[in-house]
């Protein structure tokens, strides 16, 4: 116990001095001319990579590991703090070009609340004391904390970028609002996407809830949000009147995907709702020419989102049924070899081309809901203006922000490559576990040992004849 609140202390004190070295650090009220156009020096480039690696990739993989229970995590993890210390002090000891006070260096702060709860969280779990009382509730909060990471290192790091360029004060804050917020809602979507259908099939079974039932509860809810935050004041502007009637689609729609997706049952409309958001998206009539010309594209990219969506359910995406109950028909449990012939479940185990196909075409939804956020996110009026001042046409700045989100998206599909392969669910330790275990193998899980044989109730005319065993006798 005594070492437990010792290093409890060290952080504490830590903590400390990197508050007292904040606060050391001058905030300009108001810049002069030469402080806002002076270049940007080493030290702070140094920071802003630091804390972009760190955030934005270290502890995502440091957050993947420790879900697998891997013996890197807490390394990669205490590597990750200590980078993210340097780099703070580096970010208040930056000479060259001055910013005013922003929400970036706030947020800054703040994240020292999570940072010290994870921290003396994951020493309290390496005492393995009060096994029974405090250690179960000490563990999930240091889950959730650990899952949250990812969020708040990417809203932190959207904060770097505004205060980099000096953009959302005044007027503008109200747009950046809604670019932001709702081009990361959609990456989180594509992210939430992707982990439901390479990674969370089990979960989602276990579940009895189809996707679309939960995508239905959030579009629902946003849209509930939405009609009643987008206008304020007695006039009404072409923009309020579309961004309320969104809204409206959002929560009308969403009530219809709920009752749809009841009792598990697959359904098409958040795909629709989708479309139908790009559609009027690709439509906002906008200042700059370059700026019409984004928006169309992250309309178009949405609209396409959504119909790659319904090609998925209608035509790729499996069931997501409850496994039917064992039986002496459908046992799992009788030793055997694997036999094509006899595959109960060919919609998942099958190497057919349907299943190939299946397995490529899944990620062209989120990938393209990715490049719709990106997209949006860039598409407000100062970020385009400055586009437009420097010459590059709406061609560059398009594929910029697609080749950003294939770097995205090859970072979430290699995440979720991580939690596949690494820890618990490692290759070896599953194999281990079966080998110890091989009368429990999971529903839906072919073991190396066993196999199902068919269900004779089912059995076709074309296979029958392939259950005899011997010549026939001949009749007298």
């Amino acid at each position: 116990m005594s070492s437990f609140y010792r290093n409890l202390c060290l952080i504490s004190l830590f903590s400390v001095a990197l508050l007292q070295t904040a606060s050391a650090h001058p905030h300009h009220d108001e810049l002069t001319e030469e402080q806002r156009n002076a270049p940007v020096d080493s030290i702070l480039w140094i920071h802003i990579l630091l804390q972009a690696a760190v955030w934005g990739i270290l502890f995502p993989i440091g957050m993947v590991l420790g879900i697998t229970r891997s013996r890197w995590h807490v390394p990669l993890q205490s590597v990750g703090f200590l980078l993210t210390a340097g780099g703070y002090i580096l970010g208040h000891s930056h000479k060259g070009r001055m910013f005013l006070p922003s929400v970036h260096g706030s947020f800054a702060s703040i994240l020292f609340v999570p940072i010290a709860a994870q921290l003396s969280l994951g020493v309290y779990l390496k005492l393995h004391i009060h096994e029974k009382t405090i250690r179960p509730w000490a563990v999930v909060a240091h889950g959730i904390l650990g899952k949250a990471y990812p969020v708040l290192g990417w809203t932190q790091m959207l904060f770097g970028a505004l205060t980099y360029r000096g953009y959302c004060r005044g007027d503008h804050l109200g747009q950046c609002l809604a670019h932001y917020i709702m081009g990361s809602a959609f990456i989180a979507y594509a992210t939430i996407m992707a982990i439901i259908l390479l990674a969370g099939e089990a979960w989602v079974r276990r579940s009895g809830r189809s996707p679309e039932w939960w995508d239905s509860w959030v579009i629902m809810l946003w849209g509930i949000v939405n009609t009643f935050t987008e206008h304020f004041g007695t006039t009404w502007s072409v923009k309020d009147m579309q961004h309320t009637i969104l809204g409206i689609l959002w929560w009308a729609g969403g009530l219809l995907g709920i009752f749809l997706a009841r009792n598990n049952q697959r359904n098409v409309v958040p795909a629709v709702i989708i479309i139908l958001t790009g559609w009027a998206m690709s439509e906002h009539a906008q200042v700059l020419m370059l700026s019409t010309k984004v928006h169309s594209v992250f309309g178009y990219t949405l609209m396409l989102a959504g119909f790659a969506r319904i090609i998925e359910i209608c035509f790729f995406v499996p069931n997501f049924m409850p496994d039917a109950a064992d039986d002496d028909n459908t046992s799992d449990h009788t030793l055997a070899e694997r036999s094509p012939r006899f595959q109960t479940r060919p919609d998942i185990s099958s190497e057919s081309g349907k299943a190939a196909a299946s397995r490529a075409f899944r990620h062209l939804p989120p990938f393209l809901l990715v490049a719709a956020g990106l997209l949006f996110i860039s598409a407000t009026d100062e970020e385009l203006k400055f586009v437009h001042e420097n010459g590059m046409d709406h061609v560059t700045y398009i594929l910029i922000m697609f080749s950003t989100a294939f770097l995205i998206y090859s970072f979430i599909v290699f995440l979720l490559h991580l939690y596949s392969t690494t820890g618990r669910n490692a290759a070896s330790n599953v194999a281990a576990k079966n080998d110890a275990n091989i009368e429990m193998t999971p529903r839906g899980i072919h073991a190396k040992w066993y196999a199902r044989v068919p269900n004779t109730g089912r059995e076709s005319e074309a296979t029958r004849g392939l259950h005899v065993i011997g010549d026939d006798e001949e009749e007298d």
